[in-house]
């Protein structure tokens, strides 16, 4: 099949290589020149594990090419994906000006270009959003076509992967033509028996925010949990396998922490929330949500202040990680942007390492966070000579380096995690002062 995505953003560009990746032919269409010109050169502008590879495949077989030429994606394709930003506004609404600009340019082609297509929504967008496309279209041309709502359900840093053997395809429309479309483009996928569900335009649009939002509220729940536990003396380690094995609950996203962060979780929950709002509900568990969150992402600053007596004049700390999450450079809502920017503000001087962040980071701060930072290139320069080390992304090689050495190298043997990496005994047999996150702290 012929396969059009418009966008070549973290949506786009892993949706169209893994299509070409199955067999399909592809083109990705984007308007930014200097862009396409870097993937035309086989640059990736995205780090992601695995991408690289079935890329270099999909270009070597001729599958994946690289346009900024609408009209030529346009009649290239039999299905065209918008693969588009839908950015927050200041309410929370998600801004669709992106997407509908691009349906009227849609319309207008139709035109020059009298054949049947499918049009995709693999953004994620508010219920309602394949209607307004269609209208658009609509309002251009009189050419038979279809509309489809197909939200992406990506975790970054595991995207590849969720893309090729998915849980399950969500597939949002009222026609049956489009429906076959859509089935026989997927089945390379799902051939271990994974199903691709069939729905209605807005209740697919809808599962895509009712996904992200439960998420959201079971890590912001375990945070609830954990801040409990701080003040009870309960560990969150033991509570979480108490509850984990219950399989009404599950083991997953049970890890407290330092709150989520990202371009999907933030955005997405604030999407659905304007959306109860403008049709008059008040969705009261994702204030709370999104209240804990904020106020979870520098929880670790006040235990900071508390170890400390509020005296932080002079202090020198290490910050391992940057990045929302292992495995991706995003660091879009990460809690370390809201950590270091409140260090800066006390008059902190941090050293911080990030194995694929540092570039993002940098661009995402403020000049006073900026002057307050050091980067370095490894994870020990980080430790050197700091009053105290910071963790606030699980990446796998700061989960077992030989803490043992951490007296050593650092000024003062103090570790703040925001993630729960260490085993307390192991922590005090180290002589650290460890402080976490709803568990006993442990004092040399």
């Amino acid at each position: 099949m012929k396969i059009a995505v418009i966008g070549t953003g973290y949506v786009g560009l892993v949706t169209g290589t893994c299509f070409a990746d199955s067999g399909h032919d592809v083109i990705c269409v984007d308007i930014d020149a200097e862009k396409v010109q870097k993937l035309k050169d086989g640059e990736i502008p995205i780090y992601e594990p695995g991408l690289r590879h079935v890329f270099d495949r999909a270009i070597r077989e001729e599958r994946l090419q690289f346009t900024t030429n609408l009209e030529e994606a346009f009649e290239f394709a039999s299905a065209v994906f918008l693969c588009l930003p839908t950015p927050p506004g200041a309410d929370g609404q998600a801004d669709l000006s992106f997407v509908l600009n691009v349906a009227a340019d849609l319309g207008e082609l139709f035109n020059k270009i009298p054949t049947y297509k499918v049009i995709v929504n693999k953004s994620t967008v508010p219920v309602g959003t394949a209607d307004k496309v269609r209208e658009i279209i609509a309002s251009k041309t009189d050419h038979e076509f279809d509309v489809v709502s197909n939200p992406e359900f990506l975790r970054e840093g595991a995207a590849v992967e969720d893309f090729m053997k998915p849980e399950r395809v969500v597939v949002g429309t009222s026609s049956d033509k489009a429906a076959n479309i859509m089935l026989a483009m997927y089945q390379p996928f799902v051939r271990s028996g994974n199903p691709i569900i069939v729905m209605d335009e807005r209740s697919s649009e809808l599962t895509k925010y009712a996904a992200n939002a439960m998420l959201a509220t079971k890590i912001t729940f375990m945070n609830e949990i954990a801040n409990i536990c701080e003040r009870v003396g309960a560990n969150v380690d033991q509570v979480r396998k108490g509850i984990g094995t219950d399989s009404r609950i599950g083991k997953r996203f049970l890890f407290a922490g330092i709150g989520y962060g990202g371009s999907c979780f933030p955005k997405d929950v604030q999407a659905i929330h304007h959306t109860a709002v403008m049709h008059h509900y008040d969705f009261k568990i994702l204030d709370a949500v999104m209240s804990v969150n904020d106020s979870q992402k520098v929880s670790l600053v006040e235990k900071i202040k508390l170890f400390y007596q509020n005296d932080l004049s002079n202090k020198v700390f290490g910050i391992w990680g940057l990045s929302f999450k292992p495995e991706t450079d995003d660091v879009r809502e990460a809690p370390s942007l809201y950590i270091t920017k409140e260090l800066a503000r006390l008059g902190v001087k941090m050293k911080a390492y990030d194995p694929e962040a540092i570039e993002s980071f940098k661009g995402s701060i403020d000049d006073e966070t900026s002057n307050a930072i050091e980067f370095v290139s490894t994870r020990d320069a980080a430790l050197e000579d700091v009053d105290a080390l910071i963790i606030c992304t699980e990446w796998n090689e700061f989960r077992r380096p030989d803490i043992n050495r951490f007296p050593h190298i650092m000024k003062s043997p103090n570790v703040f995690d925001g993630r729960n990496l260490y085993d307390l005994e192991d922590a005090q047999t180290a002589g650290l002062n460890y402080i976490s996150v709803g568990r006993p702290s442990v004092y040399v």
